[in-house]
């Protein structure tokens, strides 16, 4: 199998972390989790919450990431795991679910804040409508909806698929750029907000008057955690470059722990200054929640700059997932011959670069499928499905490999990993029942956690049929 080249520092890998996580969660989710939960306190919570649970989890995968630090991450762990087939489905999920659908939604949410200034074109609303899909049991998709924000999206995920065609260490130096400014940008947020003399610390403990209670809280709950997770993923990123990262069993552990704290405190401090700026109301009505918030402090100029700081900050995500992903796909070339072209290095720039482009041209055909909220909602039922199967495979490479050097083994097994894999099976029904329920009442167009399975499951007749080409060429 051809090898990229282990050129990542540890300044790199902790850059790609934080870059790969902070993004546009943060500056999309936090209005409808408070529509959800009618709760600032609980909002918090949630936040605390969901970033707690995805550390075990991360801390989990990094056993594994150690044990095999190849590019691929999670593809080469299923290898492992459970065999060629379940990588492969995994592969084919991360290439039609949730990675491509990830670089999408990021990429969104950097074109619609853009549109503040930019007054991005629209097509008029019937045209919008007349123009659709539907799909029998799973819903109708409009492709035209926001054509304005889609264009400018397709052309940032062709432009840092060109920066990553040519160069891994020109992606990881803007990569680091980039994760820098928006570290500085949001706490110089965070430190405006609470230095202003402006903030209201009763909002924190004033809910909203149809707050949800007894079953459809824990409903409201899930489906906010839901939008924490979406903001919190990308950490799993650096499994997906282990073969480029310099000493990789000492840098991976580090940097998931360093990383992930760093973005679980700024989660809460942002939202924090959300909260003390705006009342419940105010947060559950907002479109865009930090240029709302800025707005509030310096008037229409300091909701400007935010809007910049949205923009940047969802650049660096965008860079660093473009980056990551693509390597997935990469090693997919190993096991069928429909993706075998996506296993080539770039002669001269050492690259993936195959890889990028089949991702780049998925990425774009997802933009056209779906709003915001259905390609996020889609990518974190799909992706946690496989977060799951991962930390149970560590219970069975404890069985199965006992003899392996382990560098890192997960603190506090079995329990961290148990807790994981329980919270995320309760995640993924939950999920389910909501999506069913919202399409029967009208509130959904699409079943969107049935939409993103149907697409997995697209990928058992892709094996078979790969795994037969396979065997008549031999």
């Amino acid at each position: 199998m051809p090898q990229l080249q282990r050129t990542l520092t540890l300044s790199s890998v902790i850059a790609i972390v934080i870059g790969g996580v902070i993004g546009s969660g943060i500056f999309m989710k936090p209005a409808v989790m408070m529509a959800q939960l009618g709760s600032p306190l609980l909002l918090i919570t949630v936040w605390i919450v969901a970033g707690l649970i995805v550390l075990c989890g991360a801390l989990t995968n990094a056993e594994a990431a150690t044990m095999f630090p190849e590019t691929g991450g999670q593809y080469v762990f299923f290898q492992k795991m459970y065999g060629n087939a379940f990588a492969f489905l995994y592969g084919w999920s991360a290439f039609a679910v949730f990675n491509t659908a990830g670089n999408a939604s990021i990429a969104y949410v950097c074109s619609t804040y853009a549109d503040y200034f930019l007054h991005l074109p629209k097509v008029d609303l019937q045209t919008e409508l007349s123009i659709k899909l539907h799909i029998p049991f799973i819903g109708t998709i409009y492709p035209l909806h926001d054509l304005g924000v889609k264009l400018l999206t397709v052309l940032l995920i062709c432009i840092f698929t060109f920066i990553n065609m040519r160069s891994v260490q020109l992606g990881a130096g803007i990569q680091r750029l980039l994760t820098a400014l928006k570290i500085v940008a949001i706490f110089l947020l965070i430190l405006g907000v609470f230095t202003s003399g402006k903030i209201e610390p009763d909002h924190l403990f004033t809910s909203l008057p149809n707050a949800p209670t007894g079953w459809a809280f824990v409903m409201a709950f899930m489906a906010a955690t839901a939008g924490a997770f979406w903001a919190y993923d990308g950490w799993n990123n650096i499994g997906f470059i282990a073969g480029e990262i310099k000493q990789p069993q000492q840098i991976i552990p580090k940097s998931l722990l360093f990383g992930l704290i760093v973005c679980i405190v700024t989660y809460v401090l942002i939202n924090l200054a959300f909260i003390y700026v705006l009342p419940a109301d105010a947060i559950a009505a907002s479109n865009f929640i930090a240029a709302d918030a800025a707005s509030a402090i310096w008037g229409p100029t300091g909701a400007a700059l935010i809007v910049l700081l949205v923009v940047a900050s969802t650049l660096g995500t965008t860079n660093s997932n473009v980056l990551a992903t693509a390597r997935v796909t990469f090693v997919m070339g190993e096991e069928s011959r429909w993706f075998k072209a996506a296993q080539k290095v770039h002669p001269k720039f050492q690259t993936p670069a195959n890889a990028l482009l089949f991702n780049a041209v998925w990425t774009i055909l997802l933009i056209f499928s779906g709003s915001f909220d259905m390609l996020t909602d889609m990518l974190i039922f799909v992706s946690w499905l496989f977060y799951g199967m991962s930390a149970l495979g560590v219970f069975i490479l404890r069985y199965k490999m006992k003899e392996v050097d382990r560098p890192y083994k997960v603190w506090g097994y079995p329990f961290v990993p148990a807790i994981f894999v329980l919270f995320t099976a309760f995640f993924l029904v939950s999920t389910v029942y909501n999506d069913v329920l919202n399409y029967s009442s009208g509130t959904s167009a699409v079943i969107n956690s049935l939409f993103g399975l149907l697409i997995v499951a697209a990928g058992v007749p892709v094996y078979l049929l790969s795994k037969r080409k396979r065997k008549v060429q031999q």
